[in-house]
């Protein structure tokens, strides 16, 4: 019987499996798993210029460079931590509101290191890997980091 894939990281344009991702990362040598799920949260602020409430978060990226930024990134964190799996998987397209964009999974022999990878994953991949995220409220739409009205 083969080996199960050590680590899953993927580009997806469907909604994320949190579940899924936990079976990817569980195994008999891991003592802990930590996951985090990172969703579109509802905003909407009284003072935000006419926006409106924001409708979904739409994301776009480079596949090729981004699955290979991905796998680099595990690689650093498998230089740190004695990761057992990881899962990285990452939205494209339109995510509504309460979907997930980001959904991360560790395991490691003991809890402290999952917690531990799990974060340098998700804070890392946020600074670096290139993946682009357009904020669309009701009066208009916008690139992460583009000022109001343009």
């Amino acid at each position: 019987m083969a080996e199960p894939e050590k680590d899953s990281i993927r580009l997806v344009n469907e909604p994320l499996d949190a579940g899924a991702a936990v079976a990817a990362v569980s195994c008999a040598e891991a003592g802990g798993i930590d996951l985090f799920v990172g969703t579109t949260r509802a905003e909407s602020d009284p003072q935000d210029g006419g926006r409106g409430a924001l409708l979904r978060l739409d994301y776009e990226a480079y596949p090729e460079m981004a699955l290979a930024q991905m796998e680099k990134l595990v690689q650093r964190a498998r230089e740190r931590w004695p990761i057992a799996r990881a899962v990285v998987w990452h939205r494209t397209g339109a995510v509504a509101v309460g979907e997930a964009s980001v959904v991360i999974a560790v395991s490691c022999p003991h809890r402290a290191e999952a917690f531990e990878s799990c974060r340098f994953l998700i804070d890392e991949l946020k600074k670096a890997i290139p993946i682009w995220k357009k904020e669309v409220y009701e009066g208009e739409a916008r690139w992460q980091g583009e000022s109001a009205g343009g």
